[in-house]
């Protein structure tokens, strides 16, 4: 009993981890640093690091959407 709940809480830890990491990459912060800030606090407290993320993420990710750019990738 003891053993499957460990391993369970083992698996719920590197999901939670990864999905922090994969989350991360992913977001919009309004100041650039704060996403390598964010992933170094992860990496190295992958517990606390993730749940501290996800409760603070709201205060540091933009909201508003890209802004689509025509001439970005023509070449002329």
């Amino acid at each position: 009993m003891e053993t499957t709940l460990i391993i369970g809480f083992v698996i719920l830890t590197i999901i939670l981890w990864f999905w922090a990491i994969i989350d991360i990459t992913r977001s919009r912060f309004k100041n650039p640093n704060m996403n390598t800030i964010w992933l170094l606090a992860v990496l190295f407290f992958p517990v606390l690091g993730s749940i501290f993320y996800f409760q603070l993420k709201k205060k540091y990710v933009t909201k508003e959407p890209r802004k689509f750019q025509p001439n970005f990738n023509r070449t002329e």
